[in-house]
């Protein structure tokens, strides 16, 4: 008999029965590389229809419910190549597929990631839409001051983005867990390599990066920034709970049990 989970919030992060047969079954094709390609149009579906879904609803339809600005918020200075950090939040995710290992229990991983990215990304558009919250420090940017790149990043940023879904700031859930979830792999499949040092070195600096540019690009304030890290540090407890599944059972038993096989 299987051992009860802490919580139903545990049981939720677990694999979802018959959920991923048809994805799992073409595990293999193009020798492995469909497969990541196929999680990844998955999470185009799952989790940017939701996220720009609600978006696009905050913006048009509703209007703010409580305000989380700060005075601290406008003391933040508006720095303009702060846009690339910030942009680079969507090399995460086909960073994470390029280093998931190439085979069954780093696939069942990848599933389990999938999973928690979905599962916070519903969690994060409740609050989207129940405490609606307009991010109101877009005019403290000097347009005119901005580089042929910036200027690019910043047009793409603010034609695809209304400034609503504040908190908790999914940028900063979503790269916390996706690194964390790189640096386990990493670490396990690439240890003692220079390379994977250096690797996890740039990676991190990087999200240190992204902390501070969701605020220095004006797209977020002060308390879309800590309650998106608090998000993210509790969802990371779960996706630890998840993936302890597969140090324990073979990816095979995980598929059979989940009806995938």
């Amino acid at each position: 008999m299987d051992k009860p989970h802490p919580t139903r919030i545990h049981a939720l992060v677990m694999p979802w029965r018959g959920f991923w047969r048809s994805t799992w079954s073409r595990r293999e094709r193009m020798g492995g590389y469909w497969f990541p390609l196929e999680i990844f149009l998955l999470g185009l579906l799952f989790i940017a229809v939701p996220y720009f879904g609600s978006n696009n609803i905050a913006a048009h339809y509703l209007d703010t419910v409580w305000d989380p600005e700060l005075w601290l918020d406008r003391e933040i200075p508006a720095v303009n190549w702060m846009i690339i950090p910030y942009a680079a939040l969507y090399l995460f995710y086909p960073t994470t597929l390029a280093v998931c290992p190439r085979h069954d229990r780093g696939r069942v991983e990848l599933i389990l990631a999938m999973q928690g990215l979905i599962l916070m990304t519903l969690f994060c558009t409740f609050f989207f839409l129940a405490f609606p919250a307009e991010i109101d420090l877009r005019d403290q940017l000097d347009m005119d001051s901005l580089s042929g790149l910036e200027a690019s990043l910043f047009g793409f940023i603010h034609f695809s983005d209304n400034p609503w879904n504040a908190w908790p700031s999914l940028h900063i859930v979503h790269s916390y867990l996706l690194a964390r979830l790189m640096t386990l792999w990493v670490n396990r499949e690439h240890e003692g390599k220079p390379l994977a040092k250096a690797f996890l070195i740039l990676l991190w600096v990087e999200y240190a990066l992204l902390c501070v540019s969701i605020l220095t690009t004006k797209q977020h304030y002060l308390f879309d920034l800590a309650t998106g890290l608090a998000t993210a540090m509790l969802a990371w407890k779960l996706f630890e709970y998840a993936l302890a599944l597969a140090e324990r059972e073979s990816p095979e038993q995980i598929a059979e049990d989940a009806g995938w096989a």
